[in-house]
């Protein structure tokens, strides 16, 4: 028993130092997101437990921001519901691309599907995992680095929201900027040469964008790209369980790990 615990451990740590680099630049990109989050939750009078929990439990940085005036105003539930779906939309494009990677993950899929946001899903998507660390536990990392960033952050934004205040006017410019990193990165690194999903998740938006206008296009655009994903799904390679470099290379899945993965 106890040598099982130990090897348990062991596992844990080696998918933790993976994740950690990964996931750091995220980390920091989210403490100051949230820092400032935290602030504005704060000079409206709320206490830092209003931001702490809230980043806890919608873990939707878009949408909490949005609560912020959903709450000093006139509740409306229906309308706060409807913004909560569009604004959650794109988390589908989220799901249909990580069936296969969060197959037979156990007791720690729930979480897994919790906390796979926009960045989240991109280190997910864009890592080739190396050969003997668990797919699961780098998974778990992930996700649980990037909600501890974030709450982090809009807890002591919270706290010093009532005694500090600067402009953090285009500070959300930062993820963009990250996004557009990404992008290149995972442009480049791929040894895929038609990149189809990506001139796909380019394509489909211009177009919308050109019929629909700049004010009403993200819609169209998103339901355009799961239309596309999902016809196109067989030809994607990147939807496939997991990353790999060739077959039997580093980061491949057999049935035997997944099983494995499962127990640990």
């Amino acid at each position: 028993m106890v040598s099982r615990i130990q090897g348990r451990k062991a596992v844990a740590s080696t998918a933790f130092k993976t994740a950690l680099p990964k996931t750091l630049p995220v980390c920091i990109t989210f403490f100051l997101l949230a820092l400032s989050y935290g602030v504005l939750m704060g000079t409206r009078g709320f206490s830092f437990l209003w931001p702490m929990c809230m980043s806890t439990f919608i873990f939707t940085g878009s949408m909490e921001f949005v609560t912020v005036n959903l709450l000093v105003s006139a509740f409306n539930p229906f309308a706060t519901f409807m913004l909560a779906v569009m604004l959650g939309t794109r988390h589908l494009f989220y799901g249909i691309s990580m069936l296969g990677r969060f197959k037979n993950m156990g007791v720690k899929k729930p979480y897994l599907i919790f906390s796979l946001c926009d960045e989240t899903f991109a280190i997910d998507n864009g890592t080739v995992i190396p050969k003997g660390v668990n797919r699961g536990w780098f998974y778990f990392f992930v996700g649980f680095l990037n909600q501890f960033s974030w709450v982090a952050g809009a807890t002591v934004g919270g706290i010093l929201g009532g005694r500090i205040t600067f402009d953090t006017s285009g500070l959300d410019f930062i993820m963009t900027a990250m996004f557009a990193v990404i992008f290149a990165d995972q442009w480049l690194a791929t040894k895929h040469k038609s990149h189809m999903a990506a001139l796909t998740g380019i394509v489909v938006p211009a177009i919308c964008l050109g019929v629909f206008g700049a004010d009403n296009f993200m819609i169209p655009s998103l339901a355009g790209m799961l239309v596309m994903f999902v016809l196109l799904r067989p030809y994607l390679n990147d939807l496939k369980n997991d990353k790999t470099d060739e077959a039997g290379g580093a980061g491949s899945v057999t049935s035997d790990d997944m099983q494995k993965e499962a127990r640990a």
